[in-house]
Protein backbone atom coordinates (compact mmCIF):
# COMPACT_ATOMS: atom_id res chain seq x y z
CA UNK A 1 0.00 0.00 0.00
CA UNK A 2 2.90 2.38 0.82
CA UNK A 3 4.58 1.32 -2.57
CA UNK A 4 1.19 1.91 -4.49
CA UNK A 5 0.71 5.44 -3.10
CA UNK A 6 4.45 6.85 -3.45
CA UNK A 7 4.24 5.76 -7.15
CA UNK A 8 1.44 8.17 -7.23
CA UNK A 9 2.70 10.77 -5.82
CA UNK A 10 5.71 10.91 -7.59
CA UNK A 11 3.65 10.43 -10.83
CA UNK A 12 2.13 13.73 -9.54
CA UNK A 13 5.28 15.47 -8.92
CA UNK A 14 7.03 13.97 -12.62
CA UNK A 15 3.42 15.39 -13.76
CA UNK A 16 3.90 18.73 -12.64
CA UNK A 17 7.70 19.22 -13.95
CA UNK A 18 6.06 17.59 -17.48
CA UNK A 19 3.74 20.39 -17.40
CA UNK A 20 6.58 22.67 -17.83
CA UNK A 21 8.26 20.81 -20.74
CA UNK A 22 4.75 20.87 -22.32
CA UNK A 23 4.36 24.43 -22.38
CA UNK A 24 8.20 25.57 -22.20
CA UNK A 25 8.62 23.00 -25.14
CA UNK A 26 10.15 24.85 -28.28
CA UNK A 27 11.37 27.59 -26.15
CA UNK A 28 14.77 28.14 -25.31
CA UNK A 29 14.63 27.35 -21.60
CA UNK A 30 13.42 24.77 -19.68
CA UNK A 31 14.45 26.89 -16.12
CA UNK A 32 13.76 29.29 -14.19
CA UNK A 33 11.11 29.75 -11.35
CA UNK A 34 7.18 29.13 -12.80
CA UNK A 35 5.45 32.62 -12.65
CA UNK A 36 1.22 33.21 -13.59
CA UNK A 37 1.14 33.73 -17.45
CA UNK A 38 -1.57 36.64 -16.57
CA UNK A 39 0.31 38.99 -13.84
CA UNK A 40 3.72 37.34 -13.90
CA UNK A 41 4.27 37.23 -10.28
CA UNK A 42 6.38 34.48 -9.16
CA UNK A 43 5.24 31.30 -8.03
CA UNK A 44 5.82 30.16 -4.76
CA UNK A 45 6.63 26.67 -3.17
CA UNK A 46 2.60 26.71 -1.87
CA UNK A 47 1.50 27.38 -4.93
CA UNK A 48 3.33 24.37 -7.07
CA UNK A 49 2.26 21.38 -5.19
CA UNK A 50 1.07 18.85 -7.60
CA UNK A 51 -2.85 18.80 -7.57
CA UNK A 52 -3.48 20.31 -3.89
CA UNK A 53 -2.49 23.86 -5.12
CA UNK A 54 -5.32 23.61 -7.94
CA UNK A 55 -7.78 22.73 -5.06
CA UNK A 56 -6.31 24.89 -2.41
CA UNK A 57 -6.72 27.98 -4.76
CA UNK A 58 -10.31 27.20 -6.04
CA UNK A 59 -7.74 27.01 -9.88
CA UNK A 60 -7.37 30.88 -9.59
CA UNK A 61 -3.95 32.68 -8.94
CA UNK A 62 -3.35 33.53 -5.64
CA UNK A 63 -2.63 37.17 -6.87
CA UNK A 64 -4.32 38.33 -9.74
CA UNK A 65 -7.23 36.00 -9.80
CA UNK A 66 -7.14 34.55 -12.91
CA UNK A 67 -7.73 31.27 -13.57
CA UNK A 68 -5.80 28.72 -14.00
CA UNK A 69 -5.76 26.28 -16.70
CA UNK A 70 -7.17 22.50 -15.74
CA UNK A 71 -4.22 20.62 -17.71
CA UNK A 72 -2.29 21.51 -14.71
CA UNK A 73 -3.74 19.07 -12.35
CA UNK A 74 -5.57 16.61 -15.21
CA UNK A 75 -2.03 16.10 -16.21
CA UNK A 76 -0.56 15.89 -12.56
CA UNK A 77 -3.35 13.21 -11.73
CA UNK A 78 -3.34 11.42 -15.03
CA UNK A 79 0.59 10.88 -14.71
CA UNK A 80 -0.23 9.80 -11.02
CA UNK A 81 -2.17 7.44 -12.29
CA UNK A 82 -0.32 5.61 -15.16
CA UNK A 83 3.03 5.55 -12.75
CA UNK A 84 0.38 3.50 -9.88
CA UNK A 85 -0.27 1.48 -12.81
CA UNK A 86 2.86 0.63 -14.47
CA UNK A 87 4.14 -0.32 -11.27
CA UNK A 88 1.64 -2.85 -10.29
CA UNK A 89 2.13 -4.41 -13.71
CA UNK A 90 5.95 -4.20 -13.09
CA UNK A 91 5.53 -5.32 -9.35
CA UNK A 92 5.87 -9.06 -9.68
CA UNK A 93 9.59 -8.57 -11.82
CA UNK A 94 10.99 -5.89 -8.95
CA UNK A 95 12.74 -9.34 -6.83
CA UNK A 96 14.83 -9.00 -9.91
CA UNK A 97 17.44 -5.91 -11.21
CA UNK A 98 15.81 -6.94 -14.43
CA UNK A 99 12.52 -5.80 -13.36
CA UNK A 100 13.81 -2.63 -12.08
CA UNK A 101 15.27 -1.45 -15.14
CA UNK A 102 12.02 -2.65 -17.26
CA UNK A 103 9.83 -0.55 -14.36
CA UNK A 104 12.41 2.44 -14.59
CA UNK A 105 12.34 2.40 -18.85
CA UNK A 106 8.61 1.96 -18.89
CA UNK A 107 8.09 5.28 -16.51
CA UNK A 108 10.27 7.47 -18.57
CA UNK A 109 8.85 5.96 -21.42
CA UNK A 110 5.57 6.90 -20.06
CA UNK A 111 6.70 10.54 -19.29
CA UNK A 112 7.64 11.02 -22.84
CA UNK A 113 3.87 9.60 -23.71
CA UNK A 114 2.41 11.81 -21.56
CA UNK A 115 4.33 14.93 -23.09
CA UNK A 116 3.37 13.72 -27.07
CA UNK A 117 -0.36 13.55 -26.19
CA UNK A 118 -1.10 17.28 -24.41
CA UNK A 119 0.91 18.68 -26.68
CA UNK A 120 -0.23 16.94 -30.21
CA UNK A 121 -3.86 17.85 -28.75
CA UNK A 122 -2.91 21.02 -27.74
CA UNK A 123 -0.59 22.34 -31.11
CA UNK A 124 -1.28 19.32 -33.72
CA UNK A 125 2.55 18.52 -33.47
CA UNK A 126 4.61 16.01 -31.76
CA UNK A 127 7.96 17.71 -30.02
CA UNK A 128 11.25 16.17 -31.60
CA UNK A 129 12.67 16.08 -27.70
CA UNK A 130 10.16 13.79 -26.46
CA UNK A 131 9.40 11.44 -29.38
CA UNK A 132 13.20 10.78 -29.75
CA UNK A 133 13.44 10.42 -25.96
CA UNK A 134 10.49 7.50 -26.44
CA UNK A 135 12.77 6.09 -29.31
CA UNK A 136 15.96 6.20 -27.38
CA UNK A 137 14.37 4.00 -24.29
CA UNK A 138 11.97 1.75 -26.64
CA UNK A 139 15.17 0.80 -28.46
CA UNK A 140 16.73 -0.08 -25.37
CA UNK A 141 13.75 -1.92 -23.88
CA UNK A 142 13.96 -3.91 -27.65
CA UNK A 143 17.39 -5.04 -27.09
CA UNK A 144 17.37 -6.03 -23.26
CA UNK A 145 13.34 -7.33 -23.28
CA UNK A 146 11.72 -7.53 -26.73
CA UNK A 147 14.55 -8.76 -28.92
CA UNK A 148 13.56 -11.46 -31.33
CA UNK A 149 13.12 -12.40 -34.84
CA UNK A 150 9.36 -11.97 -34.51
CA UNK A 151 9.56 -8.76 -32.31
CA UNK A 152 11.79 -7.23 -35.25
CA UNK A 153 9.45 -8.35 -37.82
CA UNK A 154 6.48 -6.12 -35.98
CA UNK A 155 8.60 -3.10 -35.53
CA UNK A 156 9.29 -3.18 -39.30
CA UNK A 157 5.38 -3.79 -40.22
CA UNK A 158 4.23 -1.13 -37.49
CA UNK A 159 7.12 1.58 -38.87
CA UNK A 160 6.67 0.47 -42.45
CA UNK A 161 3.38 1.01 -42.55
CA UNK A 162 2.97 4.18 -40.84
CA UNK A 163 5.25 5.45 -43.25
CA UNK A 164 3.83 4.53 -46.23
CA UNK A 165 0.90 6.27 -44.88
CA UNK A 166 3.10 9.41 -44.85
CA UNK A 167 5.24 8.84 -47.73
CA UNK A 168 2.49 7.93 -50.20
CA UNK A 169 -0.24 11.34 -48.88
CA UNK A 170 2.96 13.26 -49.01
CA UNK A 171 2.35 14.01 -45.12
CA UNK A 172 -1.73 15.02 -45.76
CA UNK A 173 -2.92 11.96 -43.95
CA UNK A 174 -0.56 11.80 -41.35
CA UNK A 175 2.26 13.66 -40.06
CA UNK A 176 6.12 12.85 -39.90
CA UNK A 177 6.10 12.72 -36.07
CA UNK A 178 3.48 9.88 -35.88
CA UNK A 179 6.02 8.05 -38.15
CA UNK A 180 8.89 8.35 -35.59
CA UNK A 181 6.43 7.67 -32.62
CA UNK A 182 5.47 4.52 -34.70
CA UNK A 183 9.44 3.33 -34.54
CA UNK A 184 9.33 3.80 -30.58
CA UNK A 185 5.87 1.74 -30.54
CA UNK A 186 7.17 -1.01 -32.89
CA UNK A 187 10.26 -1.08 -29.80
CA UNK A 188 8.62 -0.48 -26.98
CA UNK A 189 6.32 -3.48 -27.54
CA UNK A 190 5.92 -6.93 -28.87
CA UNK A 191 4.71 -7.88 -32.20
CA UNK A 192 1.09 -8.30 -31.59
CA UNK A 193 0.98 -5.73 -28.99
CA UNK A 194 2.58 -2.83 -31.19
CA UNK A 195 0.07 -4.19 -34.31
CA UNK A 196 -2.95 -4.19 -31.54
CA UNK A 197 -1.83 -0.45 -30.45
CA UNK A 198 -1.72 1.34 -33.80
CA UNK A 199 -5.05 -0.75 -34.67
CA UNK A 200 -6.56 0.76 -31.28
CA UNK A 201 -4.99 3.81 -32.15
CA UNK A 202 -7.11 4.26 -35.83
CA UNK A 203 -10.46 3.21 -34.55
CA UNK A 204 -9.91 5.38 -31.30
CA UNK A 205 -9.55 8.11 -33.69
CA UNK A 206 -12.38 7.61 -36.21
CA UNK A 207 -14.89 7.09 -33.46
CA UNK A 208 -14.14 10.76 -31.87
CA UNK A 209 -14.21 11.80 -34.95
CA UNK A 210 -17.37 10.41 -35.86
CA UNK A 211 -18.85 11.22 -32.76
CA UNK A 212 -18.05 14.95 -32.87
CA UNK A 213 -19.14 15.10 -36.48
CA UNK A 214 -22.86 14.23 -34.95
CA UNK A 215 -22.58 16.39 -32.30
CA UNK A 216 -21.76 19.00 -34.08
CA UNK A 217 -25.16 19.18 -36.02
CA UNK A 218 -26.40 20.04 -32.36
CA UNK A 219 -24.74 23.72 -32.24
CA UNK A 220 -26.55 24.33 -28.76
CA UNK A 221 -24.24 21.49 -27.34
CA UNK A 222 -20.71 23.73 -28.33
CA UNK A 223 -18.51 20.26 -28.96
CA UNK A 224 -15.67 22.50 -30.21
CA UNK A 225 -14.61 26.14 -30.99
CA UNK A 226 -13.69 25.49 -34.35
CA UNK A 227 -15.94 23.56 -36.83
CA UNK A 228 -15.13 20.26 -37.52
CA UNK A 229 -15.17 18.70 -41.63
CA UNK A 230 -14.29 16.00 -42.52
CA UNK A 231 -11.42 17.74 -44.33
CA UNK A 232 -10.29 18.97 -40.68
CA UNK A 233 -6.79 18.45 -39.42
CA UNK A 234 -7.20 15.89 -36.62
CA UNK A 235 -3.94 15.32 -33.98
CA UNK A 236 -3.39 11.14 -34.14
CA UNK A 237 -0.30 11.51 -32.16
CA UNK A 238 -2.48 11.17 -28.96
CA UNK A 239 -5.03 8.30 -30.59
CA UNK A 240 -1.32 6.34 -30.84
CA UNK A 241 -0.40 7.18 -27.33
CA UNK A 242 -4.31 5.61 -26.29
CA UNK A 243 -3.42 2.69 -28.23
CA UNK A 244 0.25 2.23 -26.97
CA UNK A 245 -1.41 2.60 -23.38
Amino acid sequence: MFLNAFFFVLGTIVGSFLNVVILRSGREYLSGRSECFSCGKKLHWYELLPILSFLFLGGRCLSCKSRISWQYPLVEFGTGLLFLFTFIINRALLSASAGLILLLIDLVAISTLVVIFVYDLKHKIIPDGAVYTFIIVSLIKFFIFNLSLANFYGLLFVFLFIFSIWFFSHGAWMGFGDVKLALGIGAFLPAASSISAITIGFWAGAFLSIIILLLQRFPSLKITSKTLTIKSEIPFGPFLVIGIL
